[in-house]
């Protein structure tokens, strides 16, 4: 079952009156920074440069957080929303910030937190950032649903900022062009059907085998809305399955094996497969160019053993095998390895293998758990520190860390760089435009 934030009462959270502030910096966050009373203020919304009017609405001992209410001389930085649903979404939040000034501050962000928490970046370090698209860059979204008892509509869309409410779109900009065109249709279909307040979410993917659609449901559905939707699935060329309370999948356009998305790695020689629910990267493009640079910074050889933790599906192991003697992946949700071991039967490498294990627990008894030529981590945003714990009992040469959370990777870091490894590369890449989340790629070498 999904849990969903709830903001606790909080005393501190009172009004001010409003205040003419001038904003220095944007935090890692996408904030803008400004000082009031000796203390930092964090501005949502606000640029670098600008002067503002804002209210304080929190006041802790050493910062406040304001809410920003007129921008008395913008920056020229400032860009208006291309997305008519920006300022009610909480999908996006950079999208008033001109794309170029977007890189540059994420740039500055990931270097000035690296600097701060763990080793000084310069020039020779950082590398030129990698970026693609800054719009339709999304192959892959999960919109939400709510049934309005009083309107008696279904509600389809994305959760507005800091709030559980469902704010209804027609299209969506940073989506592929084909899943952006669905959003509406699909919304019409929807509530057209006698299960209309009993959906649950709605996952829309564009792979590389067509589209695909996933529709939670509650309940059964009844023939007619079966029906309905079939004729939908057919009219608009989509894959359409619908998935119950047990996580079981059923197709509702075809009575043979539920075919699954794929997309393709290593200039189309390797072919990826991933079941709903499974982590791939959303943006296909800066996927392909990432996985691309972690290869030729790990400069894979014929007799090196490589190892891969938090593989996913096989999105690295994968490419690597067809470079590297052995490969080993290592992932933490059963299914994904389930479907990684599928991927390699698939793609036929037989020196590739994969494990099962918790990466935050005791290790030391693991069967995989050894010396290696070349390590690979790609961590979810808690980071890899309980599974660096075990770096002297792996030794390897390389380190390549691919990082969504620039604060634990500077954290890491400093594991690495206790253990005898030097930083000697880093590289922003722009994964998610038009948001302040930050990916990163850091390359380690044995001093």
């Amino acid at each position: 079952m999904a849990q969903f934030f709830k903001a606790k009462p909080n005393k501190t959270k009172q009004l001010s009156a409003k205040l003419t502030l001038t904003v220095s910096q944007l935090d890692h966050l996408g904030a803008g920074i400004a000082q009031h009373d000796g203390k930092v203020v964090f501005i949502p919304g606000a640029l670098p440069g600008e002067t503002v009017t804002a209210q304080l609405t929190e006041q802790k001992k050493k910062y406040a957080k304001a809410k920003l209410l007129n921008i008395q001389t913008p920056t020229a930085k400032r860009v208006a929303a291309q997305c008519p649903h920006y300022q009610q979404c909480g999908g996006c939040d950079l999208q008033h910030m001109d794309i170029a000034a977007q890189r540059e501050h994420k740039q500055a962000a990931l270097s000035n937190l690296m600097s701060k928490l763990a080793v000084e970046i310069d020039s020779s370090v950082m590398t030129a950032s990698v970026t693609g698209e800054q719009w339709h860059y999304r192959r892959r979204a999960r919109l939400a649903t709510l049934f309005d008892k009083k309107t008696k509509h279904l509600q389809l869309g994305f959760r507005a900022a800091n709030s559980n409410n469902i704010v209804d779109i027609k299209q969506c900009d940073v989506l592929a062009v084909a899943l952006s065109a669905l959003i509406e249709p699909f919304s019409n279909v929807l509530n057209q059907l006698q299960a209309k307040m009993t959906l649950g979410h709605l996952e829309l993917t564009e792979a590389e085998n067509g589209l695909f659609a996933v529709l939670r449901i509650t309940k059964a559905l009844k023939a007619g809305d079966e029906q309905r939707l079939k004729a939908f699935a057919l009219e608009h060329q989509i894959q359409l399955l619908v998935q119950d309370n047990d996580g079981e999948l059923r197709s509702l356009v075809s009575d043979d094996d539920i075919e699954l998305p794929k997309y393709l790695l290593a200039n189309g020689q390797v072919e990826c497969r991933f079941s709903p629910g499974n982590f791939v990267q959303v943006n296909a493009d800066i996927n392909q160019r990432m996985v691309a640079q972690a290869i030729e910074w790990l400069d894979p050889q014929q007799d090196e053993r490589i190892l891969d933790l938090f593989c996913g599906v096989g999105n690295f192991s994968l490419p690597l095998a067809t470079q590297a003697a052995d490969v080993i992946g290592v992932e933490g949700v059963p299914e994904m390895v389930t479907q990684a071991k599928q991927n390699a039967a698939d793609n036929k490498l037989t020196n590739l293998s994969f494990f099962h294990a918790d990466l935050s627990a005791d290790l030391s008894q693991a069967s995989w758990l050894g010396k290696i030529d070349k390590l690979l981590l790609d961590p979810a945003r808690a980071g890899a520190y309980e599974s660096l714990q075990w770096l002297s009992k792996m030794k390897p040469k390389k380190v390549v860390y691919v990082s969504c959370n620039p604060a634990s990777l500077a954290r890491d870091s400093q594991v690495l760089i206790e253990q005898g490894y030097q930083l000697k590369k880093l590289t922003m890449l722009d994964m998610f435009p038009q948001t302040h989340h930050i990916e990163a790629m850091a390359l380690f070498e044995i001093k």
